[in-house]
């Protein structure tokens, strides 16, 4: 069962997609998958990863209506299911009753680089769901799972049971545990810096120097 620290659930979700992609940019560190986007206007979510591998139908042993459930209660409560669907991206990766079980069981909400269904039912029982698109078809017949509490990719990042995730209105980004404080610290600095800069403007400063005073196109170089 994934472990959520509620300080650091806090600190992200007080930051965008986009100042955390600004902070893996400075480290280093790759983390942002494209495309992985709310299904409908949903919550901004942020947990540790409870990650779930699918792929076609035939190519694992274990059913995935079932393995998607073990997933979620094995992620416990405060995680986001994280669905690695790259090798069957057409076929719908999570359904209303995995909605409703993961809501039952306190998980914040599921990421996955594959489509979805059920929509409708994730905006009744408010499950923030964030996906490549909307499928209407069953998985059932159509894939497998290949394993759970394992390390997935989304969107071809590397993810890893307890790697954080945060997901906005801009997308998804991918946290390593182990580094978390330090991106959360350069995150919290660029959205600063970007809200001292807007300020600045506002009150009627020049915009171009606004950003030369605060070595805005430098900022993510590692010596800046």
């Amino acid at each position: 069962m994934a472990q959520t620290d509620s300080r650091l659930v806090s600190q992200l979700l007080a930051v965008s997609t986009p100042n955390v992609s600004d902070a893996l940019d400075r480290l280093g560190i790759e983390g942002a998958p494209q495309g992985i986007l709310p299904i409908y206007p949903c919550a901004k979510i942020a947990g540790p990863a409870a990650t779930l591998k699918v792929v076609p139908f035939g190519q694992a042993e274990e059913s995935i209506v079932l393995g998607t459930l073990r997933a979620i209660v094995k992620g416990g409560a405060g995680s986001v299911l994280v669905v690695d669907g790259s090798e069957n991206p057409h076929i719908n990766s999570f359904g209303g009753v995995a909605g409703a079980t993961a809501k039952h069981n306190g998980l914040v909400g599921c990421v996955s680089d594959a489509v979805v269904r059920d929509v409708d039912e994730y905006k009744v029982y408010g499950m923030p769901v964030y996906c490549k698109g909307i499928a209407q078809q069953s998985v059932r017949g159509r894939s497998a799972c290949a394993g759970y509490g394992m390390e997935i990719r989304l969107g071809g990042v590397r993810v890893r049971p307890g790697d954080y995730i945060l997901a906005d209105d801009n997308g998804t980004v991918v946290i390593p545990h182990e580094r978390i404080a330090e991106v959360i610290t350069f995150a919290q600095k660029v959205r600063a810096t970007e809200e001292r800069v807007i300020a600045e403007i506002r009150a009627g400063a020049d915009p171009i120097e606004a950003h030369q005073r605060v070595n805005y196109d430098n900022m993510l170089k590692a010596h800046a």
